[in-house]
């Protein structure tokens, strides 16, 4: 197989799995939280998006383009973080991070940083034409990563932290996705706001879903405290 035959496979390879993380998640999302379904479409989702930034990767390095290849560990990690969320539930008996938690995180943070500076100091052409965004996509990484850092310095006592970090690392990754299929089509649109225009949107969703289940996971917890202390009434 020639070079450019390969390139060009890993494109479209990065193409398809790209088209199905963007049209698969809002059926996970949708479905029952937990339910088969809901885990069927997370794990596609999941592993497309793996897909999805491992050939992005590559692709970064044959043309070379560092700007690809920071998004692709930043937007990577959110779904990344969501996954491990799940493997961390106090359920399963060992919620305490692993290497893979760390080197994750560690390696966004990096990656995050590096988007920040280079947004701000503009050392290339791509840097002067996509600066605002690599620091507001350097800002997103590095709160999303630092949070991670705090939570496996300081396990927070909410019993329920890892449907936070779940939800919020799925649909901050899906926003990515959004993003790419924004840049790629919504061309009437300015640059900047064809590439931020779904964080803007999203991190508020994020922030109200998840304010949401707080409100539900509280009253169900209370609820059902006030059952195991009042059992003729429960």
């Amino acid at each position: 197989m020639s070079l450019s035959t390969l390139v060009d496979t890993l494109y479209w390879t990065h193409i398809t799995f790209g088209f199905l993380a963007f049209f698969v998640a809002p059926v996970a999302l949708a479905s029952a939280k937990g339910g088969p379904t809901h885990r069927r479409w997370g794990r596609v989702y999941f592993w497309a998006m793996a897909a999805v930034a491992s050939t992005a990767l590559v692709l970064s390095v044959y043309r070379p383009n560092y700007f690809l290849a920071f998004v692709s560990v930043f937007s990577f990690y959110l779904a990344f973080r969501g996954y491990r969320a799940l493997r961390r539930k106090p359920a399963r008996g060992n919620s305490a991070p692993v290497a893979v938690d760390y080197i994750g995180m560690s390696l966004t943070i990096a990656a995050s940083a590096a988007l920040v500076v280079l947004g701000i100091t503009q050392p290339a052409p791509v840097w002067v034409a996509l600066g605002h965004v690599a620091i507001v996509f350097g800002i997103v990484g590095l709160f999303f990563a630092l949070v991670d850092l705090y939570i496996f310095l300081s396990p927070p006592k909410d019993r329920f932290e890892w449907w936070d970090s779940h939800m919020a690392g799925m649909i901050a990754s899906y926003l990515a996705a959004v993003s790419a299929f924004s840049v790629n089509n919504f061309h009437f649109l300015p640059v900047f706001v064809r590439w931020v225009w779904p964080t803007a949107i999203g991190i508020p969703v994020i922030a109200l879903w998840i304010y949401h289940y707080k409100k539900k996971f509280r009253a169900r917890t209370t609820s059902d405290d006030f059952t195991r202390e009042n059992p003729r009434i429960g």
